[in-house]
């Protein structure tokens, strides 16, 4: 009711400078639907863009820092790992008289950047004349986002499976996870992180967390593969 509207809009302008009123529940719940599927949609965009770029030997990172000069028409995503949070598709499925067709097509660009990481991993291996049977492999930020210890469908957990399956010994550092297991299987966590980059044979950042010294990593890491685009440039191999 417009009561009880005004009574939880005076409740949240207590901890906010600003309360939008939507027009009713169910309005207001469709913009967090619709907030989710512009991230989902926008980051298949620019994995695909990734991918595509890197075939034809594009510089991604420079085209996205070009790209967001422009001062309007232009909002500038990152590629990644992969999509973890919320799932779009179980906000979707059986809710709605038809389908977003774009959302769907978006979640399963996002669902195929797991196995192209471990591609791209094999691949470098390759390159430095290694394999992935038998390589150690470090991952760096095992949640879905960084500086939280949520793990809610994080990338991190297929990128280990498809790893060991392949032989490769994987271990992880990540410091708001004290332990990890990945089908049912405990990973082993690097204690000393400098230690573990220069011991490891490939070492693959997913997660940006603050406390991560990118540089020196660079420095330490026999190899190290960069899907966030964060380390400086020339330091890594970028996604």
């Amino acid at each position: 009711t417009p009561a009880c509207t005004e009574s939880a809009a005076a409740f949240y302008s207590r901890l906010t400078d600003k309360v939008v009123r939507a027009r009713g529940p169910r309005e207001a719940e469709t913009v967090q639907l619709l907030e989710t599927n512009f991230r989902h949609v926008n980051i298949a965009l620019v994995n695909e863009m990734a991918v595509l770029c890197d075939d034809l030997g594009v510089d991604l990172w420079d085209v996205l820092r070009c790209a967001e000069t422009k001062p309007f028409g232009f909002h500038a995503f990152r590629p990644g790992p992969g999509v973890g949070g919320h799932s779009v598709a179980q906000d979707l499925t059986g809710r709605a008289p038809h389908s977003l067709r774009m959302v769907e097509l978006a979640q399963r660009v996002n669902s195929q950047m797991p196995r192209y990481v471990v591609q791209r991993a094999a691949a470098l291996l390759n390159e430095h004349g290694k394999s992935a049977r038998g390589a150690r492999i470090l991952l760096l930020g095992v949640t879905y986002k960084a500086d939280l210890a949520d793990q809610q469908a994080t990338p991190a957990e297929e990128i280990a499976t498809r790893l060991m399956s392949m032989g490769a010994a994987v271990s992880y550092h990540d410091p708001h996870i004290p332990s990890w297991n990945v089908a049912d299987r405990p990973v082993p966590r690097a204690d000393s992180l400098y230690e573990a980059a220069a011991d490891a044979d490939l070492t693959i950042l997913l997660q940006q967390h603050r406390t991560y010294d990118l540089q020196g990593l660079s420095v330490k890491a026999q190899l190290l593969l960069d899907t966030r685009g964060a380390t400086p440039t020339g330091a890594a191999h970028r996604l």
